[in-house]
């Protein structure tokens, strides 16, 4: 009986350990200080502009700021190539870190100090000038945590980043809420700046990742060229190149489609906002978190593959379970299984398929190709939503809604289990995972 006790509880500590370990740690910290950002230009901005007495249109035009996030791919290479000068000294990633994270904070101290009700143009440029620092400062962010983490720990470490995400964002979006309440919005904002910190003193604390690689020297016009090419080139040059990246643009349609529907279900559906602020926050955010630690567990036990397959198989059916609570109409507990589900698929597929994303990058390119991936993982589904969902509810009803975003899943779950038994998960690596354990394999 001890002895079962014993390995019982070295089993848990086990996979409680990489948790515990400071590449994984970071990872933590640089989530935050990259989640902050989105709820400066997002609900926190919404609830600003919502006071101030903005018309809806306007206020739902500001979303708009958020699109600066698709166009990183096309000046990641910049902070793979260009040595700054001075604080270049501390490293490439470490440099670029503290120059993104000072961007980041006047850009947000810049939106704090405009008034919205007297400069709507002003409010708008301040917004779009932080999402391009918050997009630049991703960018270092998510190549500072591919170096730092070893291979076996992009699982760990990308559920760290997700619950530093997680935390950040609505960490950031909170203490708005509190200190707008008593000393207004500028102070709000200006508050909400420190949140770029805990990267900054992160890259400052451990210093460039051991596992950065410099691209080769550049000094002529050619060379240059190379830096803004060379990313791309490398990764079109891989077998089976364009079908990865086909699955990077369809694997997650289906998902984007029916997770920026939920709140028009709800509103339909006669569910109150107290309702939705217990089910859809309180539960959802919980059962988000429960979901990251399943997924870094699964890396580290099933291997890159078999996590990832799992956690494409329960994104789309966890879209089923809306499909359900449409067809039941108004029902708590209908609510709390459908969100419930949704977000542990959510959580648990959020680190292993960035786990997967970041292992396809090359250790001399990680800002650039990993922004090429982030970007087209997103695009589509967001496009597609844009454009389409509405009128594809008014259409069919929720119930066939949510049934065709299940089946839009199919496809990228085919063509990852097709490149998995062709090798093609393992032709196409990048460096960044080239070593990585498939246990479960």
């Amino acid at each position: 009986m001890t002895e079962a006790a014993t390995e019982q509880h070295r089993s848990l500590w086990g996979s409680v350990k990489p948790y515990l370990e400071k590449e994984s740690l970071a990872a933590f910290f640089l989530g935050m200080s990259s989640g902050f950002p989105y709820a400066m230009i997002g609900a926190t901005l919404t609830t600003r502009l919502a006071q101030g007495g903005i018309d809806k249109k306007t206020v739902t035009a500001f979303t708009l700021a958020f699109l600066v996030y698709n166009l990183k791919v096309f000046w990641a290479w910049v902070v793979d190539g260009v040595h700054l000068p001075v604080l270049g000294r501390l490293g490439q990633r470490v440099s670029w870190m503290l120059v993104a994270g000072c961007l980041v904070i006047a850009a947000v101290i810049n939106l704090a100090l405009v008034d919205p009700a007297a400069d709507i143009g002003a409010t708008v440029v301040a917004a779009v000038l932080v999402g391009i620092a918050g997009a630049t400062f991703d960018i270092v962010i998510d190549a500072y945590r591919i170096e730092t983490l070893k291979p076996y720990q992009l699982g760990t470490g990308s559920g760290m980043s997700q619950y530093g995400w997680r935390i950040g964002s609505a960490g950031a979006g909170a203490l708005a809420l509190v200190v707008a309440a008593r000393m207004g919005w500028s102070a709000a904002y200006v508050a909400c700046a420190a949140f770029a910190l805990p990267a900054m003193l992160t890259a400052l604390l451990l210093g460039e990742p051991a596992r950065h690689r410099e691209p080769s020297a550049r000094k002529g016009l050619a060379e240059v060229w190379d830096s803004v090419a060379g990313p791309f080139v490398e990764f079109f040059k891989r077998h089976g190149a364009l079908l990865v990246l086909l699955f990077i643009l369809v694997h997650k349609i289906g998902d984007t489609l029916a997770n920026l529907t939920f709140r028009l279900l709800f509103d339909d559906l006669g569910f109150s906002n107290d309702e939705i602020a217990l089910y859809d926050v309180g539960v959802g955010f919980w059962a988000y978190m429960i979901g990251i630690f399943i997924g870094g567990v699964a890396y580290a036990k099933l291997g890159l593959k078999r996590s990832v397959l799992i956690a494409l198989v329960l994104m789309g059916v966890s879209n089923l379970s809306f499909a359900a609570l449409a067809a039941a109409g108004h029902s708590n507990l209908g609510m709390a299984g459908a969100i419930g589900f949704e977000n542990i698929a959510s959580g648990y597929g959020g680190v292993v398929v960035v786990a997967y994303f970041s292992a396809l990058c090359d250790l001399r390119f990680t800002a650039a190709q990993y922004a090429l991936i982030s970007a087209g993982a997103s695009v589509v589904g967001r496009f597609l939503t844009g454009t389409t969902a509405g009128a594809m509810i008014e259409a069919m009803g929720y119930v066939n809604f949510y049934l065709l975003t299940t089946v839009l899943a199919v496809p990228g779950i085919v063509l990852f289990w097709w490149m998995s038994r062709s090798g093609l998960i393992d032709s196409s690596m990048g460096t960044a995972g080239e070593v990585s354990p498939e246990p479960g394999d």
